[in-house]
């Protein structure tokens, strides 16, 4: 037997504000929103969904886990430029210069990649 994603579930302090940020950057929309977060998914209801759910303390660590994301309509230069225009941010986590990736932070701080694109 094995497991499937099926909701990824992101702690943050502006629970509309991230997944506002995350629709942008992924083409996806509001699912749901309850009280203690909103849902977000892809416009063909397709998982995993993104869920935010709102708590009191601020990030202050790097991510033990991160999202990679692989520009589908651009290359990946013109999907970062992008993304900091949605409000990303370019951070360094020990990556080093080799990398054919770029390292970004949403607007909470939560790190995430943008893998070399097309």
């Amino acid at each position: 037997m094995t497991s499937a994603f099926h909701f990824v579930v992101v702690d943050c302090r502006d629970p509309v504000g991230l997944a506002s940020f995350w629709c942008a950057a992924l083409g996806y929309a509001v699912h749901e929103e309850y009280e203690e977060g909103i849902r977000i998914a892809p416009l063909d209801g397709a998982r995993p969904f993104l869920d935010f759910l709102s708590v009191p303390e601020p990030k202050e660590t790097k991510n033990r886990m991160h999202l990679d994301l692989r520009p589908t309509d651009t290359d990946q230069a013109g999907e970062v430029m992008r993304l900091e225009s949605l409000g990303a941010r370019r951070v360094n986590v020990g990556q080093g210069p080799e990398v054919d990736w770029v390292v970004l932070s949403d607007p909470e701080g939560n790190e995430f990649c943008v893998l070399a694109g097309l």
